[in-house]
């Protein structure tokens, strides 16, 4: 379900958690710091799914011009 602390920081480079952070904030990886601010990622993430092709809901206006 989610990726482990070493698969992360093979993925990441670097064994130092704010530079993981970093690493995935700057590529766009959705993830979230646990309570001792490691970062969590969810392997559907990394590893994309089937529901992941879909595009995102846009918000369009009811209101007629």
């Amino acid at each position: 379900m989610f990726l482990s602390r070493d698969e992360i920081a093979s993925l990441c480079r670097t064994p130092q958690r704010a530079r993981q952070a970093a690493f995935l904030r700057k590529n766009g990886i959705k993830h979230y710091l646990d309570a001792y601010d490691w970062p969590v990622v969810l392997r559907s993430s990394v590893e994309g799914t089937a529901a992941a092709g879909k595009q995102p809901l846009t918000w369009t206006p009811s209101k007629v011009a």
